[in-house]
């Protein structure tokens, strides 16, 4: 799994390297995020340990494969994460409107699900 993951790593998508970008050194006041980090049995695109908040960015695939996701996103909740989910689009034409629903996740325990 750490080589698949090291893998996803080394050929990021165009979204994931620009979400990346702005999470990365501590740039959200301090909270540390870890790319293709494996949670269980899955590969999570973006994880706050700290704040228990999983990032995942979504691409057209996931319009069918939306059971894949629910036995996922069900699956990280009951090892207590929450999990938020982006359009690749919106990551890319609204980085900034992303960067702070993150944000504010950080801090809210309640917010989780997907943001269009």
């Amino acid at each position: 799994m750490k080589s698949y993951a090291q893998d996803l790593r080394n050929n990021a998508t165009e979204p994931e390297r620009v979400l990346w970008n702005r999470l990365r050194r501590r740039q959200l006041n301090g909270f540390r995020f870890r790319r293709q980090h494996p949670i269980g049995r899955y590969i999570c695109d973006f994880v706050c340990l700290e704040a228990a908040v999983v990032v995942e960015l979504d691409g057209s695939q996931h319009v069918t494969d939306v059971r894949y996701d629910a036995n996922r996103d069900a699956f990280l909740r009951s090892t207590g994460f929450r999990v938020l989910r982006f359009w690749n689009g919106d990551v890319l034409s609204r980085t900034d409107s992303v960067v702070e629903t993150i944000f504010e996740a950080l801090y809210r325990p309640e917010m989780e699900g997907r943001f269009d």
